[in-house]
């Protein structure tokens, strides 16, 4: 990736905003137009707006889903990826779903996502931000 589209740059900044279900309408658009290698990835950031939207809505069953698919399409990308320290965020995102990961309930009701935990997704470097 050596430019980045100002929807992924939009997406990301959603992201970052917790507006999870913009961020992923934005990514779509991106996924839609793009082929190649890139096309996963931007789906692995889907889906990880996904998780986080269905998480804060207590969707705990699509939260969890959502969550193992994003991973697997994040981790093939490794340490960094996208201008963005992939690695760190996927380390972040895990930490954030623990609690809900671990409970053996399908629908803990102890459990909430925890603003401190939100994962962040730094801009790429050269962004303007």
């Amino acid at each position: 990736m050596d430019s980045y589209p100002e929807q992924y740059l939009e997406g990301l900044r959603l992201f970052n905003e917790e507006e999870f279900f913009e961020a992923h309408e934005i990514l779509e658009e991106l996924w839609q137009e793009t082929l190649g290698d890139e096309r996963k990835f931007y789906q692995g950031l889907i889906q990880a707006a996904v998780a986080l939207f269905h998480f804060g809505n207590q969707n705990y069953g699509g939260a969890r889903k959502v969550y193992g698919t994003s991973s697997k399409y994040l981790e093939r990308y490794g340490e960094f990826y996208g201008g963005i320290p992939l690695g760190q965020f996927l380390q972040d995102f895990k930490f954030c779903f623990q609690e809900l990961l671990d409970s053996p309930e399908a629908c803990p009701t102890h459990i909430v996502l925890r603003d401190e935990r939100i994962p962040k997704i730094p801009l790429p470097v050269g962004t303007g931000e």
